[in-house]
């Protein structure tokens, strides 16, 4: 993998728009707000010309486009980090333009976003072996002072911090009024993790993950490159980290059923895994917890559920491609050491 180089305090990040670009409420306001906030910072920002774009629905600009911003703002500005301003749905079409290739041989820069970008963090890791950051989109950072999820993902960029922990309150209803963008979130659900075995948990290995619902398109295309990843770091095992955003339960175990069968978790050394957002939903009266257990439960590795990953407010900001060590209790501790 390539050596990170972290962002300087008051080095240069780029905005881009792979997917969905900021023109509706609440987005457009938080992400006005949240460049100043870097801003002010000290950060300064270079923004793509897509960020404010919505060509055709849910693409900000045509694919070609949405990677011609990705490219220049990884080959060809001078900025030390990229960003992404959303998620979306169609960011996978954007993938054959993405220069994997030059990137690879490219000086670092972080890259991060979640959700749809798992089409860019996962592959970036994958295929160009560039650690990125399954983290938050740029609006996030609208709300002062920056706390949980956005100001661990600043640290992580400037390499502050080695450790990110979980947190103790979530948000089960996240605010998405465009009457009043800059609603805060309501942490009033207190983190309740579901360990299977029902013990404490510690796995070492490297992470690799994301967006389930992207990685299930990825899986047997060609940017599907996970086998040759896999042998080459098979000595460290892997901890794969997944989180569901459209996907019911019964979604969710197929996309499960799929992955293991394309060999995805040979080497696997256990598994993290993030409120959906059909959380405690019921299919034919099975839920995400009887899912996963029925898709990955024989590989008899450990399983940590309702982990602060995904779609629900705070999300742990998660490093993809690096080593780490895992730790998880029965008192609902949970974190990640780089």
């Amino acid at each position: 993998m390539k050596e990170i180089k972290y962002l300087d305090k008051s080095g240069t990040i780029s905005l881009v728009a792979p997917s969905f670009g900021c023109t509706t409420e609440p987005y457009k306001t938080r992400l006005q707000v949240a460049i100043k906030n870097l801003t002010e910072e000290g950060f300064k920002i270079d923004k793509g010309l897509n960020i404010f774009l919505n060509k055709d629905k849910v693409r900000s600009n045509s694919a070609r486009l949405c990677a011609k911003e990705f490219n220049d703002a990884y080959l060809h500005s001078s900025s030390q980090a990229i960003i992404s301003v959303g998620g979306g749905e169609t960011m996978c079409e954007i993938l054959p333009y993405i220069d994997f290739k030059r990137i690879a041989k490219a000086p670092f820069k972080f890259f991060m976003g979640f959700s749809d970008n798992t089409n860019l963090t996962f592959t970036l890791a994958t295929i160009s072996e560039v650690p990125t950051i399954y983290g938050p989109c740029a609006p996030a950072f609208a709300f002062k002072p920056f706390k949980y999820s956005t100001l661990d993902a600043l640290s992580l960029l400037q390499g502050k911090k080695k450790t990110v922990n979980g947190y103790p309150y979530w948000d089960r209803y996240p605010s998405s009024n465009a009457s009043n963008p800059l609603a805060m979130s309501s942490y009033t659900e207190k983190k309740t993790l579901r360990l299977f075995p029902n013990q404490n948990i510690e796995i070492n290995g490297r992470l690799l993950g994301g967006c389930l619902d992207s990685l299930v398109t990825l899986c047997g295309t060609k940017y599907d490159q996970v086998k040759e990843y896999l042998e080459k770091y098979k000595s460290d095992g892997f901890i794969w980290f997944l989180e569901a955003c459209d996907l019911n339960s019964l979604s969710i175990e197929r996309a499960l059923f799929q992955l293991k069968e394309a060999g995805w978790f040979k080497y696997a050394k256990g598994f993290i895994l993030g409120r959906p957002l059909c959380y405690r939903k019921s299919t034919f009266g099975i839920t995400h917890y009887g899912a996963i257990k029925r898709a990955i439960g024989s590989l008899h590795l450990p399983l940590i559920m309702d982990a602060d990953l995904g779609h629900f407010d705070p999300s742990m900001p998660i490093i993809t491609g690096v080593k780490a060590k895992v730790k998880a209790d029965k008192e609902n501790n949970f974190s990640i050491s780089y």
